[in-house]
């Protein structure tokens, strides 16, 4: 699997000035800079503190291996979207950029924004080991996708729905039905994890064709959009848990994962304003409880935010193919429905086929809800670094390698933080290396079975609901209700 040894620094740059980078999933040893062919000077003055002054969608300047590059001319043409630059504009964005960029764009798109060298630019050695472990996953060609592998599971997804439909369409007995919906279910369940890595462009490594094939039959056989998955979960990746900047711990007024949401803030996200008003503080006192049974109707939810961006302005890759498979979706859907016998059995069978497909939502919210939080775009001010941010952020659920099928490579979340592209095959010897590395550094890796770290993301939900129950009028702004709010274009 490996594309040859060359002689490297501990930096994991080669003697050579070569680097490994990833393309199409092919581990390629390239030069670590490309020059830019303009004829406009470059800087050799630059500093940190006035790239972090370039901070906004609309002025935006990153660090790329302590070269600054002004790319706000580019942020509304990108590929993932204007969210991720700029959450990350006036950082050194890295080791982000290697992890969700291939090879190519080094070399034809990067070398245009260049502006200079920054000349206060220092990298740790914790920040040197940690890279060298990507270059050792690249010099092994783990990045590269095993056939095989996907083809068992296409297999896997095929049988689970083809036993849906038999139970559903061929037999008479309403526990035949029943067992059709749990099936179904768990179609959607395992569908959801071959989503979630083409999303990444884990599995060809090739955006336009990892788009195109997710939305065709992710799409038409989930119900949800790729589009819409894609523009949260980047943002999600980039800024782990940030209180005001990812959407995936946004769940106001119905969550609250932290006492930091219990104030009013502006979602970067959503646009808008979430703050703990007198509706908000009466259901996340009672979050601990209302939570698996929110998760068993939480598909249909999905649903309304694929419908809601795709039907909006925001800017959206094959937005037409996105509706035309939605619609695909809802009507192959709605005809097996309807073929029930009663309508008892259809409502039954939506309501269960929906409900125990929220499983996976169980799963993705283990990931993060009980980690640490932060508010703003760096989790800690003087070390708001990458491999630390996403480590501290993301908990691993522990389990034998029989049961990886069933967690789809979510048991090693972050293992899927530090390197998204990463195949989910290769995801647990990437475990040994990181682990090994944080023992080193002293820098804690959390890892819970599933039942414990079940237990732990009840027990921080409890704690916040017993603190919301605590608030009082005028707290954290829980007189003002966003209805009011809204009603008044407030925010």
């Amino acid at each position: 699997m490996g594309r040859g040894v060359e002689l490297r620094s501990t930096s994991g740059i080669s003697r050579t000035g070569m680097i490994w980078r990833e393309e199409e999933g092919v581990s390629q040893r390239v030069p670590r800079f490309y020059e830019s062919k303009k004829k406009t000077k470059v800087r050799d003055d630059i500093t940190m503190e006035e790239l972090a002054k370039h901070n906004t969608r609309k002025d935006a300047w990153i660090c790329v291996e302590g070269r600054a590059y002004d790319i706000s001319n580019y942020v509304e043409r990108h590929p993932g979207g204007w969210l991720p630059i700029a959450n990350l504009a006036g950082k050194d964005v890295t080791d982000a950029f290697a992890n969700y960029h291939p090879a190519k764009v080094y070399e034809k798109l990067l070398p245009a924004f260049y502006v200079g060298k920054i000349k206060d630019y220092r990298v740790s050695d914790f920040v040197r080991e940690h890279r060298e472990i990507r270059q050792k996953l690249l010099e092994q060609g783990l990045f590269e996708t095993r056939v095989s592998y996907y083809a068992g599971y296409v297999a896997w997804y095929s049988a689970l729905l083809l036993a849906s439909l038999y139970f559903t369409l061929a037999c008479d007995s309403g526990y035949a039905h029943a067992a059709g919906a749990v099936f179904m279910a768990a179609f959607w369940q395992q569908l959801a994890f071959f989503g979630h890595d083409i999303g990444h462009n884990a599995i060809t490594h090739k955006r336009r064709s990892d788009l195109w094939w997710g939305i065709l039959f992710g799409n038409t056989l989930g119900g949800i959009s790729l589009g819409w998955w894609k523009r949260s979960h980047n943002v999600h990746h980039v800024v782990c848990n940030s209180i005001e900047n990812d959407p995936d711990i946004q769940h106001l007024p119905i969550f609250a994962v932290t006492t930091g949401e219990f104030g009013k803030y502006f979602s970067s996200y959503h646009r808008k304003y979430f703050s703990m008003d007198a509706v908000a503080k009466f259901l996340v006192s009672y979050q601990h409880i209302l939570f698996y049974p929110v998760m068993f109707f939480a598909r249909f939810n999905l649903y309304a935010q694929s419908y809601l961006l795709l039907l909006s302005k925001e800017r959206v890759h094959h937005k037409t193919m996105e509706i035309l498979t939605l619609l695909a979706f809802a009507a192959w859907y709605s005809a097996l429905v309807m073929q029930l016998p009663s309508w008892t059995e259809r409502v039954l069978y939506v309501v269960f086929s929906h409900g125990l497909a929220g499983i996976l939502h169980v799963q993705i919210c283990l990931s993060h809800f009980s980690m640490h939080t932060y508010h703003g775009q760096a989790y800690n001010d003087d070390t708001d670094e990458w491999f630390r941010m996403q480590v501290a952020t993301t908990m691993n659920v522990d389990c034998p390698e029989w049961m990886d099928w069933f967690h789809g490579g979510l048991q090693f979340q972050i293992e899927h933080h530090l390197w998204p592209r990463l195949p989910r095959h290769n995801l647990r010897y990437a475990r040994k290396l990181t682990k090994a590395l944080c023992e080193k550094h002293k820098l804690h890796y959390h890892e819970k079975p599933f039942f414990a770290a079940n237990a732990e993301l009840m027990g921080g939900l409890y704690d916040v609901a017993m603190k919301a129950r605590k608030l009082k009028v005028g707290d954290s702004g829980v007189y003002e209700a966003q209805i009011f709010d809204g009603i008044n274009a407030r925010g």
